[in-house]
């Protein structure tokens, strides 16, 4: 029951919040760059709030649905990972937080209420640059054996 409300809440503030501005349209890629890879995620905090495993429904198979907690205190940096295998919905509770981001030449600014989509040929990292933690909602659709994975850990 409670991770009904969970997952209809989650719902609700998607669908009335605002989407995080995205790059700038004379700032979007042709083609992905290379990033600095960004390795330490040491303040970085990550709590699985809830996960679903939909194996059987509708042919569904080796994939985990997960929605996790993260606080970035000030200074840190959610390391350099990838969104190809592994589609998510972030949503900023609270704070501001950068995005910096293989498809966009300028680093992208999310800010608390907003939400943005990840999939596909992206590659990025994240940094809190403000002087307060940011607090993040991430769900995730991950492959089963990347559950344990670090990386996968990240939003």
């Amino acid at each position: 029951m409670k991770s009904g409300f969970l997952a209809l809440g989650l719902v609700v503030l998607m669908s009335t919040g605002a989407f995080a501005g995205g790059c700038p349209a004379d700032k979007v890629l042709k083609a992905a760059r290379k990033l600095d890879n960004v390795t330490d995620g040491s303040k970085v905090k990550d709590e699985v709030v809830q996960t679903v495993d939909p194996a059987g429904w509708r042919g569904v198979k080796g994939l985990m649905l997960r929605t996790r907690r993260l606080s970035i205190e000030p200074g840190g940096l959610v390391p350099t990972h990838s969104h190809a295998d592994r589609p998510a919905i972030i949503y900023v509770i609270s704070g501001e937080i950068l995005e910096h981001n293989s498809l966009c030449s300028v680093p992208i600014v999310h800010k608390a209420g907003e939400a943005t989509a990840e999939f596909g040929d992206l590659q990025h990292w994240w940094e809190n640059k403000g002087t307060v933690p940011v607090v993040l909602i991430s769900s995730d659709l991950v492959p089963v054996e990347m559950m344990k994975d670090p990386m996968a850990k990240m939003p």
